[in-house]
């Protein structure tokens, strides 16, 4: 590679590193803690429910939306509609979120959870411990859209520095074996090598987060399209009509029943009611899992008309879509058990290392020209 070209890739992996290095320590030692999110709860004492899925049985899906309404009414003081209804595929806990209105914002929602096989309450899901507050900042460092769409942004020119690492990486390490440490050298050379070594290790790894977490940070832009485009045709025959008001809502363990039989393999992962994100004005939004660690986080949406409980469409989700599902359990690790999440922390202690190594290489050369 000519010089021009090496001081020109020299430069790209400079300034893309110093723009992001600082948001990077930041999600790395937030994502440290959740990627044994599940761990930490079970440690907190949090009631841990043991029997048949939510997404396979239990009391009906209509009698816990009532429990939910009645519980949002004596908390709030006021009367709510439902938005989504969350099953779980390990436990009987069924989640029901409700809001003052169909289109509510999140800040406005209140989580309910039963256990579906009893029909008791679990109690209210709350956002306010020390894990909600490392998500939050891990995922829009309390700003919220903007924040997120900052970190995607951050995530971008990580790749950017990725990239531009690996290009150097060959001209500059050509003269030695892989793996060399030059124990014999200055601190600054045995820093550089171990730069190098720590990058080159965890390069795949990554990529894949810097990759996933970019995605995720563009959750709500992609889903927004995803409405616009291919639900908006799903329901072309309501397009003119008024929105649903919840007075009319039929039966929803009715519209499941519909639902299932199109989908006789698959468990219901969540319901969206009309007028949410996930939904049109008019429909139950059904949306179904597979049992695999691969087709769990893909899902199918089947559309049932939250008034007549009549079938309206069996849709398939766009590949950036089905991209954004992946990205998650791809981004923590946490489709493969504790093995795998132990790796993950290794990996983003590496990641750490690395960064901190870079800045100081940095500051010294900054430091020596001066």
């Amino acid at each position: 590679m000519r010089a021009e070209r090496i001081r020109s890739w020299a430069w790209a992996h400079k300034w893309s590193s110093l723009v992001c290095t600082l948001f990077l320590f930041l999600l790395c030692i937030t994502g440290l803690p959740l990627i044994f999110h599940d761990e930490i709860d079970a440690l907190s004492g949090e009631r841990q429910l043991v029997g048949t899925p939510s997404a396979r049985a239990g009391k009906p899906i209509d009698t816990m939306v009532a429990h939910a309404l009645d519980d949002y009414q004596h908390t709030a003081g006021k009367h709510g509609v439902p938005l989504f209804i969350g099953f779980s595929p390990d436990n009987p806990v069924i989640t029901v979120t409700v809001g003052p209105r169909a289109a509510a914002t999140s800040n406005d929602m209140r989580l309910f959870s039963y256990d579906r096989a009893t029909g008791q309450a679990v109690g209210e899901v709350r956002d306010d411990g020390v894990m909600s507050l490392l998500l939050k900042l891990h995922t829009d460092m309390l700003l919220g859209l903007p924040g997120m769409l900052f970190l995607g942004l951050m995530g971008l020119i990580f790749i950017v520095a990725i990239v531009s690492g690996v290009v150097l990486y060959a001209p500059f390490m050509r003269r030695l074996e892989f793996g060399t440490l030059r124990r014999d050298r200055s601190a600054r050379v045995r820093l550089l090598d171990e730069h190098n070594l720590l990058g080159v290790v965890t390069l795949g790894w990554a990529f894949a987060i810097g990759l996933t977490g970019a995605i995720n940070a563009f959750a709500d832009p992609l889903t927004s399209m995803w409405r616009q485009g291919e639900l908006s045709q799903m329901v072309v025959d309501y397009r003119g009509q008024p929105p649903l008001e919840p007075s009319r809502y039929g039966s929803i363990d009715r519209a499941v029943a519909v639902a299932q039989a199109t989908e006789p393999a698959l468990m219901p992962q969540f319901i969206g009611f009309p007028g949410g994100a996930w939904s049109s004005p008019h429909h139950y939004a059904i949306f179904f899992q597979g049992d695999t660690p691969l087709t769990k986080h893909i899902l199918s949406p089947v559309l049932v008309d939250a008034s007549s409980g009549q079938l309206t469409r069996v849709g398939t989700m766009p590949l950036f879509m089905q991209a954004l599902m992946l990205s998650r359990p791809l981004h923590f690790g946490d489709y493969g058990g504790l093995g795998l999440k132990l790796v993950w922390a290794l990996l983003d202690l590496a990641t750490i290392r690395v960064l901190w190594s870079g800045l100081v290489l940095w500051w010294g050369k900054r430091g020596r020209r001066a």
